[in-house]
């Protein structure tokens, strides 16, 4: 095994906007820690939040975890900040939002599904 090919300098990569399924989070961005060929989506990602940025109400069928690398954000009625650890268990609901604006590491093994208002 050659730990080159495992290793991702997420210092060397651009921020991009997160679009999923052709729709763009305005404010949040994103960078790709772990690529997974098999299901051809990212399994460990960076996410930054603009001051005033959300993503919208979702499940986690496979549960999830955040760790909170600068900055704060709002998930429930809880404020995460600067090293602050969530696990979402599978089946978890939950919409995260940054007044501050943040910078998370997260780890998802599968895609989110988007609730509906009002669900």
């Amino acid at each position: 095994m050659d730990i080159k090919n495992y290793i991702t300098r997420s210092e060397q990569q651009n921020w991009e906007p997160l679009i999923e399924n052709g729709f763009n989070y305005q404010g949040i961005f994103v960078k790709s820690l772990q690529f997974d060929k098999a299901t051809n989506r990212s399994k460990a990602i960076l996410l930054k939040f603009e001051k005033g940025a959300s993503y919208p109400y979702h499940i986690h069928p496979e549960g999830e975890e955040i760790l909170v690398l600068e900055g704060s954000c709002e998930i429930h009625t809880e404020t995460l900040e600067k090293g602050d650890y969530l696990f979402t268990p599978p089946s978890g609901k939950h919409s995260v939002t940054s007044t501050t604006g943040c910078v998370l590491f997260l780890s998802i093994p599968a895609e989110v599904v988007l609730i509906p208002e009002g669900e």
